[in-house]
C-alpha cells in the first residue's frame, strides 16, 4: 500500500463550508487547550454533535461524553500566580479609587504597568486612605502601599504630592503611571510632575517601541514622544490583567511623610442634583423600561436612592422619558458603577450601551430574559411591589442613621 498522503477535495470543501451539515464533523476534535499563561481555553463552537438529520445538537446531560461528571458552574478557576521575589525595578501606579474601589480606568492602567514591568519589574500600587477593594491580586498589583492618615482624606492634593515624593525617594520607580481623569488623577499627576521637575506625557493611549502616543489637537491628532518617566494615561490605554493573579504584598514607607502647610481648605462634598449629571458621567443609574407601569413610583424611587434616571428605547418612544435619558447603542453609552434596570428585557442595543458598567441589578418578571442573564444581581417579581419595598428600606436605613447620630 502506498504511503503517499492523498488529499480529499470534497472533505476540504466541507471543512470550509460552515453551512454544510457535516461541517462540524470535519473539524479537529480539539475542544480545549491551555493558553500561554496556563489558563484553560475552550472552543464554544466545538461543543455538540451532528444528529441524523444534519442538525447540530448539544447534550448537556453528559450522556454523549460517556456520562462524564460536569464541573460545577460555581467552581473557581485558579489563575497562575505571578511572583517577583526580588524586583529589579518598580513601576508605580496611583489609581483614582473612586468610591474606594478600582475603576475600569485603574485596571487599564495596571495592565499598562505590567507591559512596562516585564518579567523583572514589579507593579507598586499607591493608595491613599481607607479602601474597599479586595481584588488587588487579580487586578495585577505586585506590591501594595497604603498611605493612611487624616491628612490624605478628602481633597488634599498638596499632602498627597508629599506622600508620592516620599515613595519616590524610597522606591525610585522607573515609571509613574496616573490616570488622566477628572476624578483627581489628572490634577494630582500634573502637580506631582511639577514637584519632581518632570515633563509628563499626558492623554497617553498607547505605549509602543519606547514611545508614548497621546491625544492632541482637541483629540483629533496623535502626538508621539519618547517614553516619559511620568505618564498620565487615558482610559483603554492597555488591556487589563485577566490571566494571572499577583501577590499584592503590603509594603510600608521607612520614613514618615512630611506634613505640608495646606493652602486649600476642604469644605466637604457638595450635594448635586442627579438629574443634572450627564448620563455618560453618572455613577449610579436607575433605568426604566416597558415593564414599568407606575412611572410616578419609579421617579419617587430614583429620588429616594439619589440615582440618575435612565430609560430604554421603548420607554422613550412611548413618551415616558426624554430622549437624552435613553441608554444603549442608539442612545448614550454609560459607564456607571451601579446600573439598575427595572422592567427592561435587554435588547442587544441596550446591552451594548451598558457593557462597561461594573454592577448591573435587574428587576423583572421574566427570569429568562437577556437582562437577567447579564445582571450580577436579579430580583424576580412585580416592579411596583419591589420599588415600594425598596423605598421603605431606604427610609428605614436613613431613620436609623439619624437616631444613631442623635
Amino acid at each position: 500500500m502506498s504511503d503517499i498522503i492523498r488529499r480529499d477535495p470534497r472533505a476540504e470543501w466541507i471543512a470550509r463550508n460552515r453551512l454544510h451539515p457535516l461541517h462540524a464533523a470535519m473539524q479537529p476534535a480539539l475542544h480545549s487547550w491551555m493558553g500561554p499563561n496556563g489558563v484553560i481555553r475552550k472552543n464554544p463552537h466545538g461543543v455538540g454533535f451532528i444528529g441524523p438529520n444534519g442538525i447540530k445538537r448539544i447534550d448537556r446531560s453528559g450522556a454523549q461524553q460517556g456520562g462524564a461528571v460536569k464541573r460545577s458552574a460555581t467552581a473557581q478557576v485558579q489563575l497562575p500566580l505571578h511572583q517577583v521575589p526580588a524586583p529589579a525595578f518598580y513601576i508605580s501606579v496611583v489609581p483614582d479609587m473612586v468610591g474606594g474601589r478600582l475603576s475600569s480606568h485603574d485596571r487599564d492602567l495596571l495592565g499598562l504597568a505590567h507591559q512596562l514591568a516585564g518579567a523583572d519589574g514589579a507593579v507598586l500600587a499607591v493608595v491613599f486612605g481607607e479602601h474597599k477593594e479586595s481584588a488587588f491580586a487579580t487586578a495585577g498589583v505586585d506590591r501594595l502601599l497604603v498611605l493612611e492618615g487624616e491628612e490624605f482624606s478628602g481633597y488634599a492634593p498638596e499632602q498627597r504630592v508629599q506622600g508620592l515624593r516620599a515613595v519616590d525617594n524610597q522606591f525610585n520607580p522607573r515609571h509613574w503611571l496616573l490616570p488622566d481623569s477628572r476624578s483627581g488623577g489628572g490634577e494630582l499627576g500634573r502637580r506631582f510632575a511639577a514637584a519632581l521637575g518632570e515633563r509628563p506625557a499626558t492623554r497617553v493611549w498607547q505605549v509602543k517601541d519606547q514611545e508614548c502616543i497621546g491625544r492632541a489637537g482637541a483629540g483629533l491628532q496623535d502626538l508621539a514622544r519618547p517614553l516619559a518617566r511620568l505618564i498620565l494615561a487615558a482610559a483603554e490605554c492597555a488591556e487589563p490583567v485577566s490571566e494571572t493573579r499577583h501577590e499584592a504584598l503590603p509594603v510600608e514607607l521607612s520614613t514618615s511623610v512630611v506634613r505640608s502647610l495646606s493652602r486649600i481648605e476642604d469644605l466637604g462634598a457638595v450635594a448635586v442634583d442627579p438629574a443634572a449629571i450627564p448620563m455618560a458621567e453618572a455613577e449610579f443609574i436607575f433605568s426604566g423600561g416597558n415593564g414599568v407601569k407606575d412611572w410616578a413610583l419609579f421617579h419617587q424611587t430614583a429620588a429616594a436612592l439619589g440615582a440618575t434616571e435612565g430609560a430604554s428605547r421603548v420607554a422613550v418612544d412611548d413618551g415616558f422619558m426624554a430622549r437624552d435619558r435613553q441608554v444603549g447603542a442608539s442612545g448614550t453609552w454609560v459607564t456607571a458603577r451601579v446600573y439598575v434596570a427595572v422592567g427592561i428585557s435587554g435588547a442587544i442595543q441596550h446591552l451594548q450601551g451598558i457593557g462597561a458598567c461594573d454592577k448591573v441589578v435587574a428587576i423583572n418578571l421574566d427570569p429568562g430574559c437577556d437582562m437577567i442573564k447579564r445582571a450580577d444581581l436579579s430580583v424576580i417579581g412585580e416592579s411596583a411591589a419591589i420599588l415600594q419595598a425598596l423605598i421603605a428600606a431606604v427610609e428605614a436605613y436613613r431613620n436609623d442613621g439619624r437616631r444613631d447620630a442623635a
